[in-house]
């Protein structure tokens, strides 16, 4: 069965990326850990091709796909996130995929550290048999959803970049008796207070 793994991000500019970092680590500061934690989610994400019928795609905003090409390079496929909210841009992820017949779709960001090549695989061996899988984060958010069929209800009426997050997700996943896969929950780096648990270490 084809997968695909979908990355959100964006070009790592000063003063534009990670702001609510930007009162400890610079604005300088604040984009190279953008970087370095991008540069490293994406790596996990290519390493599993190495073991599965995988595609990554990178979806990125507020940038020129050149600028995407400068950074990690020609050999991706890049593709411009629509306009609207994240909820919006998500269901148009997955409901393009789906379109093109890509049989499980799954969509993460590049925010958590922690997250492993080893946790990307459960997510697509889950859905072998699941509807629905959702990597929950301790901010209350999720840093991965993936699925078998597009469901744009799960991104309807979603309060984004809230503590709620997750929970409203997996109530309306119930509503619609979903069969759900939970991931381990991991760590999001979004606040200066993210920062006291992180090993710079894990990035390099």
């Amino acid at each position: 069965m084809s997968e695909k793994l979908i990355v959100f991000t964006r070009y790592p500019e000063p003063g534009i990326t990670k702001t609510r970092l930007i009162p400890v680590l610079g604005k300088a500061g604040a984009a190279n850990l953008h970087r370095l934690m991008a540069q490293r989610t994406i790596a996990r994400a290519l390493s599993l091709q190495n073991s599965r019928q995988l595609s990554v795609e990178i979806h990125h905003t507020g940038d020129s796909q050149q600028q995407m090409q400068d950074w990690l390079g020609t050999d991706l496929i890049y593709q411009n996130q629509i306009d609207g909210d994240l909820g919006a841009r998500m269901a148009a992820a997955f409901q393009n995929s789906f379109d093109s017949g890509v049989d499980k779709v799954a969509i993460i960001g590049t925010d958590c550290p922690d997250l492993k090549a080893e946790i990307l695989a459960q997510a697509f061996d889950e859905l072998s048999d699941r509807d629905l899988v959702l990597g929950p984060a301790k901010d209350g958010g999720y840093y991965l959803i993936g699925m078998r069929r597009a469901i744009p209800e799960l991104f309807e009426g979603i309060k984004w970049g809230t503590s709620e997050v997750f929970a409203s997700t997996r109530a309306i996943a119930q509503n619609l008796s979903l069969n759900i896969a939970v991931l381990p929950i991991l760590a999001d780096i979004d606040l200066p207070e993210d920062l006291l648990g992180l090993d710079i270490n894990i990035l390099q």
